[in-house]
């Protein structure tokens, strides 16, 4: 069950989250998502593990590390990671403190949803957290009711398939722009 929780400051360790100014070590708060949805945080918990929308919480170099070596993000810059996190509804996976998982979606809160990003560290895949993970996210209330939810996998059809995603019914009235290898040119 999600619970829904006050938005409160939490206080930091020593990792970067997003907002930190590495250079001056200031801290200032991300800007906050639109659509009512600021004031509140969703938190749910399972044995020693979270899934939250706690901004505050969010490790921007864990989800940066982790991304920038991923096959569909590999290289992506830290500012671009950062810009990224600002503009979506993202939930963080915890093991206490320790960020080890996340998940990112793309929304109007109306219509259209796409989530993307998401991922749970190696050492702890096998539990069923990254099931867990969608699970949660599809659950929000922003993404209740919306006309169309997409993804792009490469690998994980069969977990997303459990929640409802398909194969495109009809992949001839989708377009793109895709720029491979974007993030690597110099």
């Amino acid at each position: 069950m999600i619970q829904a929780f006050p938005r409160r400051a939490r206080a930091g360790g020593r990792r970067a989250r997003l907002g930190d100014d590495a250079a001056a070590g200031e801290r200032d708060r991300p800007p906050e998502p639109k659509g009512g949805l600021a004031t509140v945080t969703f938190e749910t918990t399972r044995g020693p593990y979270t899934i939250s929308t706690d901004r505050s919480r969010l490790d921007l170099d864990a989800i940066h590390a982790y991304l920038s070596r991923s096959y569909w993000a590999l290289g992506i810059p830290r500012e671009v990671v950062a810009r990224s996190i600002e503009g979506s509804l993202c939930f963080g996976l915890y093991a206490g403190d320790a960020q080890i998982g996340f998940a990112r979606v793309v929304t109007d809160q109306a219509t259209f949803a796409y989530l993307c990003d998401v991922y749970v560290l190696e050492p702890y895949r096998g539990e069923g957290l990254g099931a867990w993970l969608v699970e949660t996210v599809m659950a929000h209330p922003a993404l209740k009711g919306l006309r169309r939810l997409l993804l792009v996998t490469r690998d994980a059809h069969g977990l997303y398939a459990r929640f409802g995603f398909r194969a495109l019914a009809d992949p001839a009235s989708y377009m793109e722009v895709a720029r491979p290898g974007l993030y690597l040119r110099g």
